[in-house]
C-alpha cells in the first residue's frame, strides 16, 4: 500500500516528538551534572539530595522514549534512514539515562565527604564543565542529525580522559602522603571516574548519531594510556 503524504507527515511528526523528549532527558542530565558538581564543592547536602530526587524525572522521560519508539516501530514499519533514527533514538534514551544517573553518583558522593578536609581539587569542576557540554553538544547534534558536529564531540573525549589522569595522579598523592586521606580521596576519585565515564558515554552517543545521519561508522577512536596501571607500576618501582 503506498504512502499517503498525510501518513509521511504524521511519521515525521512522531519522530520529532522522539527527539525532542530525548532532548529533554539530556537537558536535565545536562544541569543535574553541572549542580552536582556544585553541591559537591559547597558541601551542600541538601543541593546534592535535590539531585537525586530529579533523576527520577529523566528515568520517567526514558519509558516515555521506549513507549513512542516502539509505538512506532508497530505502526509505521520504517525502513533504512527512517528505522536508523528510530533505532537510534532508543539507543540514546538508555545513554543519556545512564548519564544521569552517573551525576546522581556524584551527588551522593557530596554526604561522604561533608566533613574532609580536601577540598574538592579545581581539576574536577573544569572536567565536569567539559562533559557537560560534550552532552550539550551531542544532544544538538542529535536533534540536527548533524554528523559533524557528533563527530567534533569525539574528539573532545581526550581532554576529559586528561583530566581524569591529572586528578588520578593528585588524589594519589594525598592518599600517600596522609592516611587519613585514603577515604575522601577515594570518593573524590569516583567522582573523576563518573565524569569519565560521562564523556565516554557523550562519545558513544555521538558515535550513534553519526551513524543514523551517515549509515557509516565512526573509526574506533584511541584511548589514552591506563593511568591506573601506570601509577600501580610506579608504586612496584
Amino acid at each position: 500500500m503506498a504512502t499517503t503524504g498525510h501518513t509521511v507527515k504524521a511519521f515525521d511528526e512522531e519522530l520529532d516528538q522522539l527527539r525532542a523528549t530525548i532532548c529533554e532527558m539530556g537537558g536535565l542530565a545536562e544541569a543535574a551534572i553541572r549542580e552536582s558538581m556544585e553541591a559537591l564543592v559547597r558541601r551542600d547536602s541538601e543541593a546534592a539530595k535535590a539531585v537525586i530526587e530529579r533523576d527520577r524525572k529523566i528515568d520517567e522521560l526514558e519509558a516515555e522514549v521506549e513507549r513512542r519508539a516502539v509505538q512506532i516501530i508497530a505502526l509505521r514499519a520504517p525502513m533504512a534512514d527512517d528505522l536508523r533514527d528510530v533505532v537510534a533514538a532508543l539507543k540514546i534514551a538508555g545513554v543519556v539515562e545512564r548519564i544521569g544517573d552517573y551525576a546522581k553518583n556524584i551527588a551522593k558522593r557530596v554526604h561522604s565527604v561533608e566533613d574532609s578536609k580536601i577540598r574538592p581539587i579545581s581539576l574536577l569542576p573544569e572536567m565536569a564543565r567539559i562533559a557537560g557540554e560534550m552532552v550539550q553538544n551531542v544532544l544538538d547534534a542529535f536533534a540536527a542529525r548533524d554528523p559533524e558536529k557528533a563527530a567534533l564531540v569525539c574528539d573532545r573525549d581526550a581532554a576529559v580522559d586528561d583530566f581524569y589522569n591529572s586528578i588520578f595522579r593528585a588524589l594519589l598523592t594525598h592518599m600517600m602522603e596522609n592516611p587519613h586521606n585514603i577515604t575522601p580521596a577515594t570518593h573524590l576519585l569516583f567522582v573523576a571516574k563518573n565524569l569519565e565515564r560521562i564523556g565516554d558515554h557523550a562519545t558513544n552517543v555521538a558515535e550513534m548519531v553519526y551513524f543514523a545521519a551517515t549509515g557509516v561508522h565512526l573509526g574506533d577512536r584511541a584511548k589514552g594510556p591506563d593511568v591506573t596501571e601506570i601509577a600501580a607500576s610506579d608504586i612496584e618501582g
